[in-house]
């Protein structure tokens, strides 16, 4: 399994596609949200959308109530 995610870390600096780290400004901002979705995981994705500003790309219906950022495919 190393070897995989070893190759994907490669892929990934390869596809010219830059890291977004998680900072406390992004943390700040999760923190002040109301609770419409309670994954962690992705109210941090919402937090880095809104603040950078970025676009975010998802298929999951409950992350629409955030609007702005958030497009649904």
């Amino acid at each position: 399994m190393t070897g995989d995610a070893e190759a994907f870390a490669t892929a990934i600096d390869a596809s010219g596609f830059r890291e977004l780290p998680v900072t406390a400004k992004h943390v700040a901002a999760v923190a002040k949200w109301p609770l419409h979705h309670a994954d962690p995981f992705d109210r941090m994705l919402l937090a880095q959308a809104f603040l950078e500003p970025l676009r975010l790309v998802t298929a999951d219906k409950a992350l629409i109530v955030y609007g702005g950022a958030v497009e649904l495919v």
